[in-house]
């Protein structure tokens, strides 16, 4: 029979236990940060943040800020607004758009959204129509796909 000795197998479940507790500390860690934003910090007593939209910090996409109230308080968090993001809706309104429709006799195409998401409590619209002229590319490819078919 084998026999390991004794302070090899309690270096490893000290190693075990050592690992846990930094694991269960980075963990706690985490979350509080995570309270911190959401809440307001340590010791605030608001529970009711209002939060703005996010402003990029310079044109008008990229990384910029949200400004938070809460009571007589005010926070500043980091934010991003996505550079292809449609400005007549917000950046923090997310929809659900179907395919886009037909060309019309005016020359565009138009697609409906739906609301998918609206994030720090912001005003969003619940149906969205949006247009866009139709692509003279598209019509071109397709009369070259019909000219080779002929042939």
């Amino acid at each position: 029979m084998l026999a390991v000795p004794a302070h090899k197998g309690m270096q490893r479940r000290s190693f075990l236990l050592l690992a846990f507790l930094a694991l269960l500390a980075l963990t706690s860690a985490v979350a509080k940060k995570k309270d911190k934003v959401k809440k307001g910090g340590p010791g605030s007593e608001c529970a009711e943040w209002t939060w703005g939209p996010c402003t990029p910090s310079s044109k008008d996409c990229g990384v910029g800020f949200r400004e938070g109230t809460c009571g007589a308080q005010t926070q500043r968090i980091r934010c991003r607004v996505p550079c292809n993001w449609k400005k007549e809706f917000g950046a923090d309104c997310k929809y659900k758009f179907e395919t886009w429709g037909a060309c019309d006799g005016t020359g565009t195409r138009a697609r409906q959204g739906t609301l998918k998401k609206a994030r720090h409590n912001a005003q969003c619209q619940g149906t969205v129509r949006v247009t866009k002229p139709c692509s003279p590319k598209a019509k071109a490819k397709a009369k070259a796909k019909k000219g080779k078919e002929k042939d």
